[in-house]
């Protein structure tokens, strides 16, 4: 299941639709950090965990920062890819979310194909070999 979390209503259907039309149908959306860590959590709980992480950086209620943070520090959720999604492109955020344990970043806007490109990379970063 992917979960996608944005403030914005027109960007979650947005990477919803791109995302299904790379044939990733269990998607998922959340508007803040603190309804995204209630459906990890509840996934997680009911054996249905989330397996991608697509996240804005800017909201209101717990940024996509914070909600790296708080899932980096617990042991089922330390690997779960997480592409953090933002207009935010000054370099010392982007260190910023890096050493927090991001596994990728994209700068809006972006096409299609930048996800696609991204989500590739992720994909190679935690399943190394297949």
């Amino acid at each position: 299941m992917v979960l996608v979390i944005d403030d914005m209503i027109s960007m979650r259907k947005t990477l919803t639709n791109i995302i299904k039309d790379f044939g990733l149908t269990k998607v998922t959306e959340a508007q803040n950090g603190l309804e995204a860590l209630s459906i990890l959590n509840n996934n997680y709980k009911a054996g249905n965990p989330v397996g991608l992480v697509l996240c804005d950086w800017h909201m209101p209620e717990m940024s996509g920062l914070d909600l790296l943070k708080s899932i980096r520090e617990r042991d089922e959720f330390k690997a779960l890819p997480f592409l953090m999604i933002t207009a935010e492109n000054d370099k010392s955020k982007i260190i910023e979310a890096i050493k927090c344990g991001v596994s990728n970043y994209m700068v809006k806007p972006f096409s299609p194909s930048d996800v696609k490109a991204k989500l590739t990379e992720i994909w190679k970063k935690h399943n190394p070999g297949k």
